[in-house]
């Protein structure tokens, strides 16, 4: 092995990257790259200046803030009935994607394989790829994106060390319900596989539905991981503040990798979201109707355009199929959606291993009435 030769050499800058850097160049409406334009909570901003000033400016301890962990459980309790060890199974990350990296290394050895459903978000495959596992994807079935347990059923084997699984889904907004996580247990029961559930816009299900989280599930509690995103909900991104809930084995191998990815997670930030969490416990319980009204204003402001819109249950995505409009690929037509028309979009061909039947390109309604009425103006002129 030479010092060029790449553990990754599939892998380059992902598209989210390379889509919102084209919209910074043409100056165009981001509804790319997954991030709210809308500011964090004021109150939560002033708990974060409070604790600044007080000094609380040194490492949290390695797991997470206590005061932070016991909040989590508390909110788990009152929004789904769940049970949750603060001390035991909660750890506090560098956001959503430092969880899926840690939980993977935590349990994935060379040679074991890692079941992915595609489409399939990008950080999955290469922090298994990273472990020395073999990748194994299936595709969602079309056109609702929900699972095809006959085709899951053929790589599940006594080599499957974990089944990585993401709901509400990004990037179709697709959501499991709790038959499914029923007939999940009964594929991986006769087998030493463990569940990862990618659950960071699980505040964003909509049309009065709730969402379905793996821990609740008796068959799985023992042998999953389960992933969060205070960044999503608190439209702060950039805060990079997430968590794993795992039982207590498990979370005892989350953390000898996390200690030494990034040890401890921003210690103010993390004060002041156990404060704001203890202060408006129902604040998470608003985002679906805040969300859905976005999704239904921007779909009625595309309902006479040539996209076709594909149902949204849960996330802030909304996915288009622009077969209408154009045959030509899907990252080519999203260029040219920026140069040509001023809207970024992101293609969904990067999170698939084999093409889609159908011509699907991703936007982000997480946006402001203005900023959605402004884009689609430009996109039912198409």
């Amino acid at each position: 092995m030479t010092p060029l030769d790449s553990k990754l050499p599939g892998v380059g800058t992902t598209i989210f990257t390379v889509m919102s850097r084209l919209a910074t160049e043409s100056g165009a409406i981001n509804l790319g790259q997954g991030f709210p334009d809308f500011q964090p909570p004021a109150r939560l901003c002033g708990f974060i200046a409070e604790h600044l000033a007080v000094g609380h400016n040194q490492y949290a301890p390695m797991p997470g803030l206590p005061a932070l962990c016991e909040a989590i459980a508390a909110q788990a309790r009152r929004r789904h009935g769940l049970a949750i060890d603060a001390a035991g199974e909660v750890t506090i990350t560098a956001g959503g994607t430092e969880a899926l990296f840690a939980a993977i290394h935590a349990v994935v050895r060379p040679g074991d394989e890692v079941v992915m459903l595609d489409p399939a978000y990008d950080s999955y495959g290469p922090a298994a790829e990273l472990a020395g596992a073999r990748l194994r994807r299936v595709p969602l079935r079309m056109p609702d994106f929900g699972i095809d347990y006959e085709r899951l059923a053929a790589p599940v084997g006594p080599r499957t060390r974990f089944l990585i699984v993401n709901t509400p889904h990004n990037p179709t907004g697709a959501v499991l319900v709790a038959s499914d996580w029923e007939r999940i247990a009964d594929l991986i029961e006769p087998t030493g596989a463990l569940v990862l559930s990618d659950e960071v816009y699980e505040c964003m299900v909509y049309d009065g539905r709730l969402h379905a989280s793996v821990l609740s599930n008796e068959r799985l509690r023992n042998r999953c991981f389960a992933v969060f995103s205070f960044g999503k909900v608190y439209n702060a991104t950039g805060w990079k503040v997430g968590y794993c809930v795992a039982a207590p084995a498990l979370t005892v191998e989350f953390r000898k990798v996390h200690q030494f990815l990034t040890f401890s997670v921003s210690t103010p930030v993390q004060y002041a979201i156990a404060d704001f969490m203890r202060e408006e416990p129902a604040f998470h319980d608003g985002l679906a109707p805040f969300y859905q009204s976005r999704r239904d204003r921007f779909a009625t402001l595309l309902s006479n355009s040539r996209f076709e819109l594909r149902p949204v249950a849960g996330t802030y995505f909304q996915l288009a199929d622009y077969g209408a409009i154009s045959d030509e690929s899907d990252i080519e037509f999203c260029k040219r959606l920026i140069r040509e028309h001023g809207v970024a979009a992101i293609p969904l061909s990067p999170f698939c291993a084999e093409p889609l039947p159908a011509q699907l390109v991703r936007f982000c309604f997480a946006k402001d009435y203005e900023t959605l009425e402004r884009a689609a103006e430009r996109l039912a002129r198409i």
